[in-house]
């Protein structure tokens, strides 16, 4: 009877100081996306975004994409990968076209929130902008090298949207934000108090030694693991309540939360925004490995610079 109160003990404490860190978290993700979420609707509604996407569409050129896909990549950049699916589906594209798009938009999405969170975790906004950025181009210039040039015809029709009134939008933007913050809310207040039930039971120890060999792989500390496995189910954004935890608590340092950076950077997600392209077709293996392999190669490079040039490296700024 004694353990059982025990560890029942334990949990209401555990739940407690979970629920106490995600409403804080949430806070202050929610004083992130709302406002900028806001900015990017009025952008969208005046037509700032078209003119934006007509600036970029040289460099879709570059990659073998045609201009009008410039679009996707500033919804995708700007906002989400809900957006950039939902761009994709009104544009005449081949099956080869939204593959290329799919990684730049898994690796480059919701830059402006991601990178904020980043940086409140110790890395620097800059370097992990550019990476982000650099890196879906680099994605996808190599696999506009490997993808084979098929005849195949577009599988996504073009449809012509008329701009809608003001205030209509400004009610669908607030119903769509609604849901953004249910969502932000059950999903980072359900992941800090599992975090601390798993702490408090000891399950984190066994997934730490479970995926700890991966870990070692991608070059990442052991204590990796559990972070690992939360970004790539649920996505950066809601999981990086766990990373600023850890490290303003001080159970990470600052250089390892930066490494972790370094890979989350290229490759999160693996299971929510993969599937949204895999439902429209694109290949599971290429809009995956690539990804896993680039966050992979910048890690390790990461490591020998730290190694090489040891005194230049100071967490958040280089």
């Amino acid at each position: 009877m004694d353990d059982s109160q025990n560890a029942l003990s334990r949990a209401r404490a555990a739940a407690a100081g979970g629920l106490g860190s995600g409403l804080k978290t949430s806070l202050y993700l929610l004083r992130i996306m709302i406002p900028v979420s806001l900015a990017v609707a009025l952008l969208k509604w005046c037509g700032a975004l078209d003119w934006a996407a007509r600036f970029m569409a040289p460099a879709m050129g570059f990659v073998g994409l045609p201009g009008e896909a410039s679009l996707v990549i500033v919804s995708s950049m700007l906002l989400n990968v809900y957006s950039a699916v939902a761009v994709i589906e009104t544009l005449p594209l081949t099956m080869r076209e939204i593959t290329i798009l799919a990684v730049m938009c898994l690796s480059a999405h919701n830059l402006i929130i991601e990178t904020a969170v980043m940086r409140k975790s110790g890395s620097s906004a800059v370097k992990m902008l550019s990476l982000r950025i650099l890196g879906g181009f680099a994605l996808a210039y190599a696999l506009n090298l490997l993808l084979p040039r098929d005849a195949a015809a577009a599988v996504a029709s073009a449809a012509g949207t008329a701009r809608a009134a003001f205030m209509p939008m400004l009610a669908a933007w607030g119903l769509s934000t609604l849901r953004l913050v249910v969502k932000i809310l059950l999903l980072v207040n359900g992941i800090m108090i599992a975090q601390r039930l798993m702490e408090a039971f000891h399950v984190l120890d066994f997934l730490s030694k479970l995926a700890a060999p991966l870990m070692r792989v991608f070059g990442l500390s052991e204590n990796s693991s559990f972070l690992w496995i939360v970004i790539n189910v649920v996505g950066y954004a809601y999981g990086a309540a766990i990373i600023m935890e850890r490290v303003q608590g001080g159970a990470m340092k600052p250089q390892e939360a930066d490494l972790f950076n370094h890979h989350a950077s290229l490759c999160h997600s693996l299971l929510e925004d993969t599937s949204l392209f895999l439902a429209i077709g694109a290949p599971l293996g290429w809009i995956t490995l690539p990804r896993i392999a680039a966050a992979l190669l910048v890690v390790w490079l990461e490591r020998f610079r730290r190694g090489r040039f040891r005194r230049s490296f100071k967490a958040g700024t280089a």
